[in-house]
């Protein structure tokens, strides 16, 4: 499949996921790692609880180095390269549309994967975002989404990105960002080698 074609085809799932709007996927949180080594939460967890969670982000997404092995696992690009307002980017989302429509947050399986372009024209894999519809969230829950003491960020409609109301936890597991681990934009992240290609 050519790379237009399977960006069409994943606009057309991820459409008909939004017009769906997730009315029957659970809200469900879930977090099959045990990713607390054993050792209890003193002082100083906070710290503790942040690298457990890029811990947990660096085994669950090692594998995807080779980004064909991310493709493999059904996850695809959506969005072209994500540049910042003012500063930094995203990058680029591959994103696993099925864990996107399952409405649940797991620890061990990120929705999305996140690559920078490079000069060379490969990919590096730079981190993961966990994404989850904000209806289908508050349908059950009262408070915003968190994992492993780590707050989703609300991103309202409209946004950018064409999608309705979501939360969304990017963790940059694999580059440092010098505004923290788990914010939404990474200064040292660039979007300029990107030329529309995947990798």
């Amino acid at each position: 499949m050519t790379t237009l074609g399977r960006w069409t085809r994943q606009g057309l799932i991820l459409g008909g996921l939004v017009l769906m709007g997730f009315g029957q996927a659970g809200a469900g949180m879930s977090a099959h790692a045990d990713a607390t080594d054993g050792h209890q939460h003193g002082a100083g967890g906070d710290e503790k609880v942040s690298s457990d969670l890029v811990r947990v982000v660096r085994a669950a997404t090692a594998r995807f180095f080779n980004v064909a092995a991310a493709e493999a696992e059904d996850y695809h690009l959506l969005f072209g390269c994500v540049s910042g307002p003012d500063f930094g980017a995203m990058g680029m989302h591959f994103v696993n549309m099925s864990l996107v429509g399952d409405g649940e947050i797991d620890a061990t399986r990120p929705e999305i994967v996140i690559y920078e372009p490079q000069p060379n024209g490969r990919l590096r894999l730079i981190g993961a975002d966990y994404l989850v519809f904000a209806d289908a969230w508050d349908a059950t829950h009262s408070s915003a989404p968190e994992l492993m003491g780590q707050l989703f960020h609300r991103f309202d409609a409209p946004n950018r990105f064409g999608l309705p109301a979501f939360y969304t936890l990017h963790v940059w597991a694999w580059k440092d960002s010098p505004t923290g681990t788990f914010v939404n934009w990474n200064a040292n992240v660039s979007c300029d080698a990107f030329s529309g290609q995947q990798h």
